[in-house]
């Protein structure tokens, strides 16, 4: 016991810890045995023999306290490490397993936790898509809530889906921009009274000359002309030599950056036939011959809505025709003309209905609204009594027929001149700011062109329109 005791004061002293039974067999003396005399139980002990008899039959070596200056005894340095080595320390080892041990403690309790974490501060969020499974790693640093933010700025900043316009509610904002006012709704029995007094306006012997389009005197003459190849060059410009309306739009058609290739004016009825050949002397005979009744209907309670229905009836021929030519393959002058008859049934129906309010002392919304009913109801059905009425063929007849309500149309020129009309709508609306390109393009209906005839077709429909009365102006000679 006294040598362990003394083992334990030397390593004090050198700043170690030894286990309290050390099995070291070098061992210290404790004070009292160095210096003699009795220990705490009254028994008497030698002195301490000298350090370097000590050291001489123990084989250790004397060491001086720096402090006290009394001599203690110290173990070889080989055999004291053949002892530490052998010896292991409670305290270093229960520190080494508490280090090893504690990062897995810390992910266990982060596993444990995070479930409540979420329930507490984060249930309404939903993870992200590319989040990594609860306890796996990821070697790139993620940062949700700088996605989240960037996330929802993108939803923000990304333009809405662009809707489909079906055709009822483009030819219902047509009629208000052609209008100028939203168009109100009339009761119910007050409507069908004032239809039935338009029609039967429109219907009167006495009025019909006024209100009712004649046909042009020249049409068909010129018509078999163009149609028939027989025909001499000659006596279809003395055909035309007849309507000096005619003669003008066709000089100006034939001077047109779009078909004179010369400095040269063009001056000669018959050098602008040779120029404009048969699908543009069709075209300019249309415009002209029709466009007078347009102008015609000109109204100071609703300024636009001539030149608006003209812009349609042009628009819409312009469509019908590349519709009937590249899709349908059938007569594209046949969907051109009947695009402008279908313009000009509106216009009488326009004059009726405000010849109707005039006698009746109806205001001006009453007026609009008796317009907007009877175009969405009768304009069909009063352009199929036009073509009737100007000897036009039946197929031309059927086709006109086919506009009434919302049935597709069964016949190749009834499919054109559907298309045509819903076209011309979209490019007047567009023009008139109503919609935008993205809009127009959207609200095409489908149809069997090509993918770059409808695009060059779309190209046409954004552009201001090129009224052949205007765009053939001539040049100057140089």
């Amino acid at each position: 016991m006294p040598r362990r005791a003394q083992e334990r004061t030397h390593h004090r002293r050198r700043g170690r810890h030894p286990p309290r039974h050390s099995p070291c067999p070098h061992k210290s003396l404790p004070a009292h045995e160095r210096t003699g005399g009795a220990d705490a139980h009254g028994r008497n002990h030698p002195a301490a023999q000298p350090p370097a008899a000590a050291a001489a039959r123990g084989g250790v070596r004397p060491v001086t306290d720096l402090q006290s200056g009394a001599g203690v005894f110290a173990a070889p340095a080989d055999i004291y490490r053949d002892c530490a080595a052998t010896i292991p320390s409670p305290g270093l080892t229960l520190s080494m397993e508490i280090w090893l041990l504690s990062p897995m403690v810390l992910a266990a309790a982060a596993l444990l936790i995070r479930p409540a974490l979420r329930r507490a501060f984060g249930a309404g969020n939903a993870a992200p898509k590319d989040s990594p499974a609860p306890g796996r790693m990821t070697c790139a640093p993620s940062i949700p809530a700088q996605s989240s933010l960037e996330s929802e700025a993108d939803a923000q900043e990304a333009p809405p889906p662009i809707r489909r316009l079906e055709p009822h509610e483009v030819f219902a904002m047509l009629r208000q921009v052609e209008l100028g006012m939203s168009v109100p709704e009339l009761p119910a029995r007050e409507r069908d009274q004032q239809v039935a007094a338009a029609l039967a306006v429109i219907g009167d012997a006495a009025s019909e000359r006024r209100h009712f389009p004649r046909r042009p005197n020249l049409l068909p003459q010129l018509m078999h002309a163009i149609n028939d190849e027989s025909t001499a060059r000659l006596q279809l410009v003395a055909i035309i030599a007849r309507d000096p309306a005619l003669v003008d739009s066709l000089l100006r058609m034939a001077n047109s950056s779009f078909y004179r290739s010369s400095a040269q004016p063009v001056e000669s009825i018959e050098r602008a036939v040779a120029i404009l050949g048969s699908d543009g002397l069709r075209s300019v005979i249309a415009t002209a011959l029709l466009q007078p009744i347009f102008d015609a209907a000109a109204a100071q309670d609703f300024p636009r809505f001539a030149p608006l229905v003209w812009e349609h009836a042009l628009r819409s021929a312009q469509a019908a025709l590349v519709h009937a030519a590249v899709a349908e393959r059938t007569e594209p002058f046949a969907g051109e003309l009947l695009s402008l008859i279908s313009g000009m049934a509106e216009i009488v129906l326009f004059r009726a209905a405000r010849a109707q309010c005039a006698t009746a002392a109806g205001s001006v919304p009453s007026a609009a609204a008796l317009i907007a009913e009877l175009l969405r109801v009768h304009a069909g059905v009063l352009a199929q009594r036009i073509a009737t009425d100007w000897q036009l063929s039946e197929a031309a007849r059927g086709a006109l027929g086919e506009q009434n309500g919302p049935a597709p149309a069964s016949t190749p020129l009834g499919r054109s001149l559907r298309f045509g009309r819903l076209a011309g709508a979209l490019a007047v609306l567009h023009a008139n700011g109503a919609i935008d390109a993205a809009a127009v393009r959207s609200s095409l209906p489908e149809s069997q062109l090509p993918a770059a005839h409808a695009e060059i077709l779309l190209g046409k429909l954004l552009q201001p329109l090129q009224d052949p009365r205007t765009r053939a102006a001539p040049r100057k000679r140089r």
